[in-house]
């Protein structure tokens, strides 16, 4: 990401463009072959030098393009010919865009590497599901974690979507109009760049594209946050079934030499807060006056680097904290048991509506002796006493209900369907 966004990165597309759009010219007929190669030969800038220019022309872009005037020479002349400032900075804009889409997927794949693993790992390991913080019913935390799979590969299919779309340019002039560049002169130009000519532009390239990339970003930002956040949640104590790599000599509090708190996590959820802020940023940018004004320029120069640079950082972060991910399968199956298979409750409800009770009527009975397990009571217990439950089930069909192999028998279904539809 740096060496798409730093101040020399952005400078060189802006070279590249302009060098393009003088062999378009050329290949016209309007420069001459001389002239051509001088500009191919000389064409140069330092950023030293366009920072003294600036101060005279209070516009970047022109300082830019007499700084090459200055290295190229008479030739110079040419550089810039027929175009506005926004023909170069939105076409490079769009290349840095385009790759900064392939930095992301490459991120965004050794995520999934690591996400894909513990998934396989532990589509077997029993753990705890929980709603609203509280116990629900089984699940296996490989099974957890094809889910966190799921949303990454949509996410993924939508980088690859923003990538396609904001691979445009523009050379069409003040407002668009093509009024000295012709379209055809247009398309040889940015196809020499890789990139495909906007349809239809005004001074500048519609916002509309760039805002849908910059709330993927954001999109995916919330993804990665919600998979710090039940890390964050595993790993309090009273739960602890999973917890961030500690290495010798890390500390965790300056106060509290015990602690060992899951950081890497937390960043992520306040990253994440910072990309949405950005996405809104882009949604203001979409209305511009008439063909063009100038509040999309100032927030851009913050909005598309940072963001870039916030989803890969915490794409890369988070396959970090699940690389050195520790799991521990022995706290989530006893956490599984603390309420004595109260998790089981629906299952006995199913089973009594199939033997003919009301459904209103099995509910009761599955809630009567829940409610015996929240004041102690093993529930299994309960149930196998209950009279409603011995005058309908035989005692293999309750211990049918809580066969946690039974309940879990279909997890490795949504792994292999997450993967199918990749």
């Amino acid at each position: 990401m740096n060496d798409i966004w730093s101040q020399q990165a952005k400078f060189e597309r802006w070279q590249e463009v302009e060098v393009a759009i003088c062999e378009g010219w050329a290949e016209a007929g309007i420069i001459p072959a001389a002239d051509m190669r001088e500009i191919r030969e000389k064409s140069a800038f330092t950023i030293a030098r366009c920072d003294e220019l600036e101060l005279e022309t209070r516009h970047d872009l022109v300082a830019f393009v007499r700084c090459l005037e200055e290295n190229v020479g008479p030739a110079g002349r040419w550089i810039h010919y027929g175009v506005t400032s926004y023909d170069v900075i939105d076409t490079a804009l769009g290349m840095m865009l385009r790759d900064s889409c392939s930095v992301l997927l490459e991120s965004a794949c050794r995520l999934r590497d690591q996400i894909e693993r513990l998934a396989e790992e532990h589509i077997d390991t029993p753990q705890i599901g929980r709603t609203h913080g509280i116990h629900a019913e089984p699940i296996t935390f490989g099974f957890k974690c094809a889910n966190w799979l799921a949303e990454l590969d949509r996410n993924i299919v939508r980088i690859k979507t923003c990538q396609e779309e904001l691979s445009y340019g523009k050379i069409s002039g003040a407002v668009g109009i093509h009024a000295v560049v012709s379209p055809e002169m247009e398309k040889s130009v940015l196809a020499r760049l890789g990139l495909k000519a906007e349809p239809s532009s005004t001074q500048i390239i519609n916002r509309d594209k760039h805002s849908q990339f910059i709330n993927v970003l954001a999109v995916m930002g919330g993804g990665l946050e919600r998979i710090a956040t039940e890390l964050r949640n595993l790993q309090r104590t009273e739960i602890l079934e999973v917890q961030e790599a500690f290495a010798a000599g890390q500390t965790g509090s300056s106060a509290m030499p015990h602690k060992r708190n899951p950081w890497n996590s937390e960043t992520v959820v306040g990253l994440a807060r910072l990309l949405r802020g950005h996405a809104l940023s882009m949604l203001e940018s979409v209305s511009t006056w008439h063909e063009r004004d100038l509040t999309n320029s100032s927030l851009e120069r913050i909005v598309f680097p940072d963001a870039c640079h916030l989803a890969d950082f915490m794409l890369n972060r988070m396959a970090r904290i699940l690389t050195g991910l520790n799991v521990y399968p022995e706290t989530m199956a006893a956490n599984l048991r603390k309420m004595g298979d109260l998790v089981f409750s629906e299952h006995l409800m199913v089973a009594l509506v199939g033997k003919g009770l009301p459904r209103a009527a099995a509910y009761k009975v599955a809630q009567r002796n829940a409610a015996k397990a929240w004041e102690g009571h093993d529930f299994k217990t309960s149930v196998e006493q209950d009279e409603d439950v011995v005058a309908n089930l035989t005692k293999e069909e309750v211990e049918h209900i809580f066969s946690l192999e039974h309940h879990l028998r279909h997890a490795k279904h949504t792994l292999d369907a997450v993967r199918s539809a990749q």
